[in-house]
């Protein structure tokens, strides 16, 4: 396949950067490149424009340096909190991803960011919190708190319904009935006894 070189006169991930000498496939240059004005034809005229090419890259970059380290600066004093599901044992339904914390931060802090700058070694699988590595450029790295909490409710357990209170006299009962229980009985007044046989005469009659 027949190559060509360019001068790129915009940054193109993958190929280059402003200024820079690249070789591409003549389709690729005839039908993308050029006509996006992404790059222009490597000739006597165009080299001297790379001069400027060159002034206009090192000031893109400075500022990619300066917003990409307040960037960071800033990340770093916050926490994401990322909601999941969960079974009964605590345990996620699937797991929190580099995607996920890009997804949240733009719902969460309107930040757009390649997932990419995200350097997580592994999905997060467990609840809890997590200090994530951010890669933002090649001259700042930074770090963020990523909380993942559970949005499953927590079954409610019914608490035994109230015994009703008693009303005030069978309360009184209460307290008699517990005093007889401990012994204390009610004291009935002694009876007289009984006088049995016939009625004495009086003296002097018969």
């Amino acid at each position: 396949m027949a190559k060509v070189e360019v001068i790129l006169t915009h940054n193109i991930v993958g190929l280059g950067a402003e200024s820079d000498q690249v070789k591409v496939a003549a389709g690729y240059a005839r039908n993308y490149l050029l006509p996006q004005h992404l790059a222009i034809p490597l000739t006597g005229a165009n080299k001297r424009r790379m001069e400027v090419l060159k002034q206009r890259r090192a000031e893109r970059e400075a500022n990619e340096l300066n917003n990409m380290s307040e960037l960071g600066r800033s990340l770093s004093k916050i926490t994401v909190v990322i909601g999941v599901k969960t079974g009964e044992d605590g345990k996620m339904f699937g797991s929190v991803t580099a995607g996920t914390i890009v997804d949240e931060l733009k719902k969460q802090l309107d930040v757009a960011l390649d997932k990419k700058k995200i350097h997580l070694e592994a999905p997060i699988r467990a609840l809890g919190e997590y200090e994530v590595e951010l890669r933002l450029h090649a001259d700042v790295k930074s770090s963020l708190k990523v909380r993942v909490e559970s949005t499953t409710p927590v079954a409610k357990v019914e608490a035994a319904p109230a015994a009703p209170e008693a009303k005030e006299g069978q309360r009184g009962r209460e307290v008699r009935s517990g005093a007889r229980a401990e012994g204390k009985a009610e004291v009935k007044p002694e009876a007289k006894p009984e006088r049995k046989g016939r009625p004495v005469k009086p003296a002097g009659k018969e």
